[in-house]
Order: structure tokens, then sequence, then C-alpha cells
């Protein structure tokens, strides 16, 4: 990739998402290895800088997508949502989504977010068993986790997510079955499960280097969680993505109809499997623009002495934006169109990549769709591997 001068060309006209990272938190989970600190005392002077960052480069366009996430936005005050909602042009039927946690969650922030617009909230759960939370550095209960749920629903809110996640310390397969009753219980949207994975500058990566960090489940046993996980869910919610999940419509269920509607995936997401344009504001937060791929510092003070121009930013080539296209339409449940694909890059992808389609169609890794090609669940498991085969 070719590193460019980043004010010149992270301009666009067309692109209608944008993320917002909100860095603060009141502590840092174990697991965590997103840019968040406990640092609520600096958000104001955050927001004008981030106000700074988003008055230069947003064009005006309409937005379709809003998404802020952190770190933990709940913790903001309403002054400050009100204030980046202002920067911002919204379409009609904009996708406006809010990340909460529930020990920061109230009635009045939920009917102020609600009042603002914001129609989708995400809520991160992590599990619903107390001894997991606990030892995972959440600070709510599996109660508060709950409670937040139906105050949401109270507040109005018809579209709520929640994250969840599996082969956590201490977490079998019983209590995994438990989070996920749970979850199907409490009359949400849309469902994101994520695999552990222990990333370097994290409590669990310091305590499983200095062997401190015990009754982690294997590998088979999360791959075992997510197996039971796409059953168990089903058929009230159908995966369109690796890791989400989205609601059937009980008419559909009923009549043992394709799950066509798609009312609640998640429409910022899909943008970016899609490829579509968007914007990164804040701290760490990345953005595409123009063929350009670019992210912001990590570093607090970077961002606030310069939020114009603490970017790093690559054009892809053409063969990285093939292969980028191909890793990205793996990652959704329906797959790639290998038609969309051939035309758009010049080539014939069955007769490109035939020794690697062969060698995984033969294994059940792979699978033929109407239009082109798509993972198999146990395909979904070892799909880094797959995906790296179709690396030049």
């Amino acid at each position: 990739m070719e590193n460019i001068e980043p004010l010149k060309a992270l301009k666009s006209k067309n692109a209608g998402s944008v993320y917002i990272h909100i860095p603060f938190c009141k502590r840092k989970c174990s697991y965590c290895a997103f840019t968040s600190f406990a640092a609520l005392n600096l958000a104001d002077d955050y927001i004008k800088k981030l106000t700074t960052e988003i008055k230069h480069f947003y064009k005006g366009t309409p937005l379709n997508t809003l998404y802020i996430g952190g770190g933990t936005p709940s913790l903001l005050d309403i002054k400050h949502f009100k204030k980046i909602f202002s920067l911002f042009n919204f379409d009609k039927n904009a996708e406006i989504t809010v990340e909460i946690n529930p020990d920061s969650t109230d009635l009045k922030l939920l009917s102020s977010l609600y009042n603002l617009g914001v129609n989708r909230l995400s809520i991160g759960i992590q599990s619903f068993d107390d001894d997991i939370l606990n030892n995972i550095g959440r600070l709510h209960t599996a109660k508060k986790a709950k409670d937040a749920v139906f105050l949401a629903q109270d507040t109005g809110f018809q579209n709520i997510s929640i994250d969840l996640i599996y082969g956590l310390p201490k977490q079998n397969m019983k209590l995994w079955e438990n989070d996920l009753t749970e979850a199907k219980s409490l009359g949400i949207q849309h469902i994101s499960l994520y695999g552990l994975k222990i990333e370097e500058g994290t409590v669990f990566y310091k305590n499983q280097t200095a062997g401190k960090l015990r009754c982690l489940p294997d590998d088979d046993t999360q791959a075992d969680m997510y197996e039971f996980a796409v059953k168990f869910l089903a058929p009230e919610f159908e995966l369109y993505e690796i890791s989400n999940f989205t609601c059937v419509p009980p008419a559909l269920i009923k009549n043992n109809a394709a799950a066509d509607d798609k009312m609640f995936q998640s429409r910022h997401n899909l943008n970016y499997w899609n490829e579509g344009e968007y914007y990164g504001f804040g701290i760490s937060a990345s953005g595409f623009l123009n063929n350009i791929r670019y992210q912001n510092t990590k570093n607090f003070k970077e961002y606030m002495e310069n939020p114009l121009k603490a970017k790093e930013t690559a054009v892809l080539t053409k063969q990285e934006k093939l292969e980028e296209t191909i890793f990205l339409g793996f990652r959704k449940r329906e797959g790639i169109n290998t038609e969309s694909i051939n035309e758009k890059f010049e080539i014939d992808f069955d007769k490109k990549y035939a020794p690697v389609l062969q060698k995984f169609l033969d294994s059940k890794h792979i699978e033929k769709t109407k239009n082109g090609y798509r993972l198999t669940i146990s395909g979904i498991l070892v799909s880094n591997i797959i995906l790296s085969e179709f690396l030049c």
C-alpha cells in the first residue's frame, strides 16, 4: 500500500456512513484491546477536538448510518451527543447507533438519546453469569444487564443489539447455553457473538504470559460453542455475518419462509462488508474514502494536539482491493458474488482460484451458491486459514 498525504484526499461527497470513537470508560476490561481509558474529565476537551475534525472533513452528505462506539459512549453527557449530532445531516431513514454499557445506563440517558433520534442501541453485556462478569472486569451484574434492555424497550427503542463473548475463563458449554437462553428471552432484534482473543496489551495477555490465566476453554471448545450458538439461536435468529445474528420475523418462521427481512441487520456494519465509503472520527478511528484506508492515531496526546494530521493513510492496489473484496465477502453468510467480482476486476474468479476453491469444496469448508461461494459453518471456524490461501 502506498502512503499518501492525508489532508488532500480524505474528503468525499459520497460517504454516507460515519463511525465516531469515544475512548472513555470507567475501567478497562480484562479482555479489551480497544483504545479506551478512564479519563472522563477530559470529555469536554475531546469533543472540541472531535468537532474540529468533523467540521474539516465532513462534506454534508446526508448520513445513512452513524455509529458511536468506544470505550463507553454512554458515559458522555447528553450535551456531547447534541453537539455531535448538530454537525451532521441525516437521511430521514438513517440508522443511528450508540453503544451503551449497563452500568452507565439510566432512564434519563435513554430518553434523551431516543429524543435526539438514536434508533438503535448496542449493549455490551458479554455474559449473564455474575462470576464471569466479575472475572473479566465488567462492572454490571446479569440483572443490571437485563434491566438495561428492559429500560431501553420501555423507552421506545425497537432495534436493540447485545454483545456476548464465548471462550471466556471458567465458561463451559452449560454456562454458554444459559447466556444464549437469556439472550433469546429478551425480545431483542440483534445478537453479536465474539470468540475471546487474547490480544497483546490486555490484562488477560499479561496474566497469560505470567501463567495466571487459568480455566480457559481450548480452541476446540470455543469452536463447539460457536457451532452450538448457530443451531441454538435458530430459527428465531439467523446468522448473516460471521459474528452477527438478526432476528427473524415470527411470520416467516411460522410459514417456514426464507428470512429475507433485513430490517434489523446492522446497516452500518453491512456498509463495511460491502466496501462502502465511511468516515472515521476520533482517536484510533478508521475510515475509507476514495479508495484510501486511513486510521487516526491511538495516541491521545497526538490527537488532541492536532486531530487533522494524526492519520496513517494508504491507497489500496488493485490486487489488495480484490483480496479485500474476497475477505469481506466471505464474512457475510451470503458469501461472494463471482459475477460482480469478475466484472469489477476483469478476471475469471473460478479459473484464477480453481485450486483453492476445489480444495475447500472437497473438504466442505466452502460451498457453491446461486451467485458464487460462501463459507460453511465449519469453514467459518477456520476462515483465517482459508482466506489466507486467496492471498497472492
